[in-house]
């Protein structure tokens, strides 16, 4: 299976967090303050619990019934009582698509951090606006 898309990069507030399902996986899209976007295992490694629908903060996910953070690029647990991480796909955005593949996961994902990094850097720095957003004066 190769990347699928779960969602308009406009449609992603900075700063928030969206449950998709990809081919019966969970996953939670994460759209961080610095203007990457990270995939994640959706479901909190200490409880059955979506991690969409809890706190982002410095590229980090915090579940909201306990206060277990994970940080989004490695997946591993940053407070308890998490101590397992949660897997960590690779996202691609395209045209203003964003892509997840959840047939793979990612231990080191600083090249898809840094690729992604790179596309939301060009597109901005190329004047261009993703389809539905505006542009801050």
């Amino acid at each position: 299976m190769s990347p699928v898309v779960v969602a308009k990069l406009a449609d992603l507030a900075v700063g928030t967090a969206v449950k998709v399902v990809v081919d019966g996986v969970p996953v939670a899209v994460v759209h961080c303050e610095d203007g990457t976007v990270h995939a994640v295992g959706d479901t909190c490694t200490h409880a059955d619990v979506s991690l969409a629908e809890g706190e982002v903060e410095d590229c980090s996910i915090e579940c909201w019934l306990h206060g277990s953070r994970f940080d989004l690029v490695t997946g591993n647990p940053l407070a308890l009582p998490a101590i397992r991480p949660v897997p960590v796909y690779p996202v691609t955005l395209h045209d203003g698509d964003v892509l997840v593949d959840v047939t793979t996961t990612v231990t080191a994902t600083a090249v898809t951090t840094t690729a992604v990094t790179t596309t939301v850097t060009a597109t901005v720095d190329a004047g261009q606006v993703p389809s539905g957003a505006t542009k801050e004066s």
